[in-house]
């Protein structure tokens, strides 16, 4: 790992109590906060680039990114530069009003998706209340015979009521059902099965072209062209689920191009990365017929959109597309899933670009976790014998081989940690 790096003291320290040990951190998060994250693993205070400290001034190598938003890393000069002029330019205004940096992203993310004349942008603040834009969308999209929306089994699409309702995680689900009703959830990759739920009852077809929290699972080849010529048949919208896999986070700008093929959906959900940190969503809708279902006052959001996260916004992608990114995502990414496949520790590698999926031969994901972290990199487990990889986009050779030179030991610690 790099040396430390000396710490600026900011204004911001005189409201924190800077200095302060990660235990006084997470004994006041414990009773202030809601526990429903449980206890975290770390107080973090700083990061530059892939790395970040923790209160006590121990460093790591950040592989997750912010479960894949920090796509250009902490503390970017440009995207930081931008949002703070933008902040002391014009902070929020109420969407009775626009600014150019709403205007601004939403023509650019347009022009990134390929989509065609009549295409329209909503913003949101998360993955999730995009998402929940997505249902509404469906349900505009029904008639009296056509009341169905489909989803996968292993997807998952946020926790509020609607995006819960298209996540197939029966512990997220049931403690909150009755859900919105209407959705039904098919075998994750089978075709036949699709061929078989998907008629002209059908409103919505709902997709992650990569299931991200399933553990890295992209979806088999031929499956995304199937459902666009079913749904585009039965006059049901293809909607798919970017949250996790855009903004180049496979190496493409989103997961469905790189497909190929006439594979544009109807509409598509963005967020995590979008911000480059600052939280923004995005659902974008292709050409003027799925644009026009949501009308005037048939949905909304306070700060969605506001000009600091679309200048965030506009930051990010300018950085991406202006200084070679991507390129790095296939490259560097390409590296890593070669090494990893490499191991014998290793039973599966999946994903694209930087996301990551990385099955080990047992149950002791979740103590591969702990040991890596003790051992600078934070990683994570999304089931029992899988980890994700999800860092910044800008991750180097040199940072990848860090982490696959430790992994192995990481891995024979965790076996024995794991009763």
């Amino acid at each position: 790992m790099s040396a430390n790096i000396e710490q600026q003291s900011t204004p911001l320290d005189e409201l924190t109590d800077a200095g302060v040990s990660g235990a006084h951190w997470l004994a006041r998060y414990n009773s202030s906060l809601l526990g429903v994250f449980g206890t975290p693993q770390r107080a973090l205070v700083r990061g530059s680039g892939c790395q970040v400290w923790d209160a006590d001034g121990k460093e790591y190598l950040d592989l997750l990114g912010g479960i894949a938003v920090n796509v250009l890393g902490h503390a970017h000069p440009f995207v930081t530069a931008v949002v703070s002029s933008q902040l002391a330019t014009l902070g929020h205004v109420s969407n009775f009003f626009t600014s150019p940096t709403q205007v601004s992203l939403a023509e650019k993310l347009l022009e990134l998706a390929q989509a065609p004349s009549g295409s329209r942008v909503f913003f949101t603040n998360s993955g999730t209340e995009a998402v929940e834009a997505a249902f509404k969308l469906a349900r505009r999209n029904s008639t009296p015979q056509r009341t169905r929306i489909l989803a996968l089994d292993g997807a998952f699409h946020g926790r509020t009521m609607g995006a819960l309702a298209l996540t197939a995680k029966t512990a997220y689900r049931e403690p909150f059902e009755p859900l919105p009703g209407g959705v039904e959830h098919l075998p994750f990759g089978d075709i036949a099965a699709l061929r078989a739920a998907l008629d002209d009852t059908v409103a919505a077809l709902v997709l992650e072209p990569v299931q991200g929290e399933a553990g890295v699972r992209p979806l088999p080849a031929g499956y995304l062209q199937e459902a666009r010529e079913l749904t585009r048949r039965h006059g049901a919208l293809l909607i798919l689920d970017e949250v996790q896999s855009g903004v180049g986070r496979t190496g493409a700008w989103f997961a469905h191009q790189l497909v190929g093929g006439d594979v544009r959906p109807d509409a598509m959900t963005l967020a995590k990365g979008l911000g480059g940190g600052f939280p923004i969503g995005a659902l974008v809708t292709f050409g003027e017929q799925v644009s026009a279902l949501l009308g005037p006052g048939q949905h909304g959001s306070t700060f969605g959109g506001n000009p600091v996260a679309a200048a965030a916004g506009l930051a990010t992608l300018h950085t991406l597309e202006t200084t070679g990114v991507l390129n790095n995502v296939r490259r560097v990414g390409a590296l890593l899933r070669a090494g990893l496949a490499a191991l014998p520790e290793v039973a599966e590698v999946r994903g694209e670009g930087l996301l990551i999926g990385i099955d080990l031969a047992g149950d002791y994901a979740a103590a591969a976790v702990q040991v890596a972290l003790d051992a600078g990199f934070i990683i994570n487990s999304t089931g029992p014998a899988t980890l994700r990889l999800a860092p910044p986009l800008i991750l180097t050779e040199d940072q990848a081989g860090s982490f696959l030179r430790a992994l192995p030991a990481i891995v024979r610690h965790a076996q024995g940690a794991t009763p």
